[in-house]
């Protein structure tokens, strides 16, 4: 185990989830100057030089495969691997053994048990299991013919 973790233990100092560190978003929406124009062009590859000199060029055109969670392609396809294996497979899996544990959804196991209990209760006794009566007509108070007005 504690071999595994040596081999490990230097990739995991590369990962970084989720870093935009020297990320730049620019927005891609025309200016409204050039929203009357005729000759609106297309977006291009623009290359905009720094103080030093130095072209910023798109991670796009350097890895085509980019996923979006960091500029070195080995990288980002590890962190892609890991935030899909982590936001699917282990969401499909906690969800659903929180699903299977859920309580039993409008009591019908319950109700099953009760009724195989009081089936077993009634053939102890010797009653019927159904009767045609849902109340026993022995405790049933009823006026008598007289008091009806």
């Amino acid at each position: 185990m504690a071999s595994r973790l040596v081999r490990i233990l230097p990739a995991w100092s590369r990962v970084r989830l989720g870093s935009v560190a020297g990320a730049r978003f620019v927005s891609q929406t025309p200016s409204p100057g050039a929203a009357g124009s005729p000759a609106v062009s297309g977006l291009s590859p623009v290359e905009h030089s720094d103080d030093h000199g130095h072209v910023e060029v798109s991670v796009y055109e350097k890895n085509r495969d980019f996923h979006g969670f960091h500029k070195d392609p080995q990288v980002d396809v590890w962190n892609m691997k890991v935030a899909f294996f982590f936001g699917i497979s282990v969401a499909i899996v906690i969800g659903g053994t929180f699903v299977h544990y859920l309580p039993d959804h409008g009591m019908r196991q319950w109700a099953r048990r009760e009724a195989e209990r009081l089936i077993k209760e009634r053939e102890a006794e010797g009653i019927a299991v159904l009767d045609g009566n849902y109340y026993d007509p022995s405790k049933i108070i009823l006026p008598s013919a007289g008091d009806e007005e």
